[in-house]
C-alpha cells in the first residue's frame, strides 16, 4: 500500500541529536572504564582523591545521557 497521504515520520533514532548523545554516552563509559583503571593503580592519596572525583563526575553524566537516550524511545 502506497503512503500517499500519511508518509512515515522520520525515525527520531537516525537524527543527530540521538546520534550525537549515544556517541557521548559511548565516550563516557570509555572514561568510566579508564577512570577506574587509574583507580586501582594509583597509591598516592592525591591521585586517588581525584580519580574518586572523576568517576562521580563521569557516572553523573551518564546518568544523565542515558535518561536522555531513554526518551527518545
Amino acid at each position: 500500500m502506497l503512503h500517499l497521504f500519511h508518509p512515515q515520520a522520520p525515525d527520531p533514532k537516525q537524527s543527530k541529536e540521538y546520534l550525537a548523545l549515544m556517541d557521548n554516552l559511548s565516550q563516557t563509559k570509555a572514561e568510566i572504564d579508564r577512570v577506574y583503571s587509574t583507580f586501582e593503580n594509583v597509591t598516592d592519596p592525591d591521585l586517588i582523591d581525584a580519580s574518586i572525583y572523576q568517576l562521580n563526575s563521569a557516572q553523573l553524566r551518564y546518568r544523565f545521557l542515558l535518561n536522555s537516550v531513554k526518551e527518545y524511545q
